[in-house]
């Protein structure tokens, strides 16, 4: 039978081998060229009703395409995810897509089993990769997964059934400054721009990108309050203003007393931003003032930590002081108790003091 056939349209014949062939146009190629499915069997009536099977599955949303590649999905996944998330997240996820096609790419995303995830992420774990990056991993591959199976294109995710690695020895504390290296630093730092900032992000908890993107109208005019409206994102390594990390970076920090001051400086002294690049709309790089903070800081005797150590800093002196968990997450913008817990850092006179709260329990009235 010659002509034009519609979808799902089969035809019948028998090849040289004996076998019947019910072949069916199942829609076109990128180039145009039609696209056709065979279904084999050793009777007519076996081929027709594999393919009539077929139809049934696709018209109910089952059939799973069994040419598809990882590589193919995770980009299509890759590709709705440009509107979702800010251009630096964007960014982020393409790097991480990247690796995850290099180990798992060409392969058939039907076939991916659970062994096969832990076996991947077992050899990133055997290169030296850390535990949050291979999270990292694992949650992309969760995600990417997951719309599959919403998609109805696998079974199941075979990432909720892979057994999850064990952190391979302690895990890395992250930085924060100790009391007296802050009392140093607000001290010692120069009456500059940079000395200010770093009492400012001490007594804030901002980010460096909410920082170096803070604009004179961000700021109350007494220096009490500011608003974090934007940050610095980078895009293919170029620092543009854009979003906040997430919705509950959006907030009004309040400022403490004694750092007014220091606000009113920066205030003072800004032209579009506080930290302006030289280059008319264009942000300060968050690299270069990275350098130039931990010479700062270095210059008055104190560990040269990164600008997110100020960050870790404030949260565990919030803490310190016993302000509840709640309170901490809305100051620091973060989206739930979690990250902030994650951030905490329990100073050792707050363990000294909890130690000797437990020890008076143990005491036996003689």
């Amino acid at each position: 039978m010659s002509g034009k056939r519609s979808n799902g349209e089969g035809t019948l014949r028998k090849r040289a081998n004996g076998l019947w062939e019910c072949s069916m146009m199942i829609g076109y190629h990128d180039d145009g060229r039609r696209r056709y499915k065979s279904f084999y069997g050793k009777t007519q009536k076996e081929a027709k009703d594999k393919a009539e099977a077929y139809k049934r599955d696709v018209e109910a949303g089952l059939y799973i395409d069994p040419n598809l590649t990882f590589q193919e999905w995770a980009q299509k996944w890759y590709d709705s995810y440009r509107d979702r998330v800010s251009p630096t997240t964007y960014e982020g996820y393409g790097y991480t897509l990247k690796l995850l096609q290099a180990g798992l790419g060409p392969r058939k995303l039907s076939a991916i089993k659970p062994i096969d995830i832990e076996n991947f992420l077992k050899d990133l774990q055997a290169q030296g990769k850390s535990s949050s990056y291979l999270a990292k991993f694992r949650t992309m591959l969760f995600q990417i997964f997951h719309k599959a199976e919403a998609n109805d294109l696998i079974r199941k995710n075979p990432v909720r059934f892979a057994d999850k690695l064990r952190s391979q020895g302690p895990t890395k504390r992250r930085e924060a400054f100790t009391a007296q290296e802050v009392k140093t630093l607000m001290a010692k730092l120069p009456e500059d721009r940079m000395g200010h900032t770093i009492r400012l992000m001490l007594a804030t908890g901002m980010r460096t990108q909410e920082v170096l993107a803070l604009e004179p109208r961000h700021i109350e005019p007494d220096g009490s309050c500011i608003h974090i409206r934007q940050a610095v994102n980078l895009v293919k390594g170029k620092p543009h203003i854009g979003p906040p990390k997430t919705a509950n970076s959006l907030r009004d920090i309040p400022v403490p007393q004694i750092v007014r001051p220091s606000v009113l400086f920066l205030r003072s002294q800004a032209g579009q931003f506080l930290w302006d690049s030289g280059v008319p709309g264009q942000p300060f790089d968050p690299a270069h003032f990275r350098r130039n903070f931990q010479t700062a800081v270095s210059a008055v005797g104190v560990r040269p930590l990164t600008p997110h150590s100020c960050r870790h800093t404030y949260v565990s002196q919030l803490q310190a002081l016993g302000v509840d968990m709640e309170t901490i997450q809305s100051m620091v913008g973060h989206a739930d108790i979690e990250m902030t817990q994650h951030y905490l850092h329990v100073q050792e006179k707050v363990r000294q003091a909890a130690a000797r709260k437990l020890g008076k329990t143990f005491e036996v009235s003689r």
